[in-house]
């Protein structure tokens, strides 16, 4: 866990220092407004920080409002960041074939002026679209058939929602608005594969309780991510039990006798308490195989492990497909199914770009979803 944090900081306090000394020289012959954007530049970099450090010393409002200010400020990090590396590639380009034009030569430091606030505003425009686009919840619909063995169950409605990140930022409302179109869907059950919260449980006293008002005929299901460990396991676990979902921590249970969940612990599990997460074959081994199997892995990693243990669905998250363009080409890169749907031997998979938001609450390169399955069984 410290050798997470560290890396974090790290890498956090580097990128913000580039951004920082490249806007600064951007800047240069304006004295007054470098003294603007270095007090503006300090308060959104170091404002998300704040609030999770000085949290349980700050007013409500005031860690609801650094909250805000760091999260989109992580969005801002991406694009001014992507913008300043293409005008570094392009100057270093002019520095050995000498490609630009008269009009920049001579008026340099104009040049500069016009490309900050040209950056800022465009950064704030996809920033914006991409907020907007975190809002509309979409229903991806998927049909898949299983075999029923000797289950009675002929289908089974299930919806998944993965990643909610709970927080001031997907706050009451965010939840409230999930669980109307949950129950419009009228769900057998729902599926939570993990990143239930993201913050610490004892500054989340009420934006869960909406959770409770899901209806679905065997219940409300959900397994652990890497935020539940990153804000304390412990209290994540309380806070999610509290209000009405069935936590399964490496474990299974029998659903009215017809069909089989398994809720495993995320793989991030070792990382944060020194402890390894049971095996699928652990899992699996006491199972009756005369009964189907969904599972719920929040991490999509090793998806042939599924395949080989008799799993027939497994759904998972955690990728958000990248959230923001173009971070999803580097998920694509790193996950075998980066968001959708899979088949490996009789396995089917769905991996879900989630109906919350890490970090910053925009999304350009993937959609909010909600999935509906509909699984027959044969």
């Amino acid at each position: 866990m410290v050798v997470f944090f560290l890396l974090f900081f790290t890498v956090y306090s580097a990128i913000n220092y580039y951004l920082f000394i490249r806007g600064w020289q951007a800047l240069q012959g304006i004295p007054a407004l470098r003294i603007i954007y270095l007090i503006v530049f300090l308060i959104a970099a170091l404002s998300y920080i704040a609030a999770r450090s000085f949290a349980k010393y700050l007013p409500l409002t005031v860690y609801d409002l650094l909250t805000w200010i760091g999260s989109f400020w992580f969005a801002y990090i991406l694009y001014v960041l992507l913008f300043i590396l293409l005008f570094d590639l392009i100057r270093a380009g002019n520095h050995f074939f000498d490609y630009y034009p008269a009009f920049i030569k001579n008026n340099y430091v104009a040049v500069k002026h016009i490309l900050f606030f040209s950056v800022f505003l465009l950064s704030t425009a996809i920033i914006t679209a991409g907020y907007i686009n975190t809002r509309i919840i979409k229903v991806k619909n998927l049909s898949i058939e299983a075999p029923g063995r000797m289950s009675d169950l002929k289908n089974l409605r299930i919806v998944m929602a993965s990643d909610l990140h709970l927080s001031t930022i997907n706050n009451r409302k965010f939840t409230q608005d999930i669980c109307r179109i949950i129950n419009s869907l009228n769900p057998d059950i729902v599926l939570i594969p993990g990143d239930i919260v993201d913050d610490k449980s004892e500054y989340l006293p009420t934006d869960g309780k909406a959770l409770g008002s899901i209806k679905a005929k065997y219940g409300v299901f959900a397994s652990t991510g890497n935020h539940e460990f990153i804000n304390g396991v412990s209290g994540s676990a309380q806070y999610i039990a509290k209000n009405g979902i069935n936590l399964l921590r490496d474990e299974a249970v029998l659903v009215n006798k017809q069909f089989y969940i398994i809720g495993r612990e995320d793989s991030s599990k070792s990382s944060f308490t020194g402890t390894q997460r049971k095996t699928l074959k652990e899992l699996t081994s006491a199972l009756d195989p005369a009964y189907p199997v969904l599972l719920m892995d929040h991490t999509p990693f090793r998806l042939g492990e599924a395949a080989a243990n008799g799993i027939d669905f497994q759904v998972s998250g955690h990728t958000h497909h990248g959230q923001m363009f173009p971070l999803n080409f580097i998920t694509n890169l790193i996950y075998e199914v980066s968001w959708g749907y899979k088949k490996i031997n009789n396995t089917h998979f769905y991996v879900s770009s989630g109906v919350g938001t890490w970090g910053p609450p925009v999304r350009t390169g993937s959609s909010t979803e909600i999935v509906f399955v509909e699984m027959k069984f044969l």
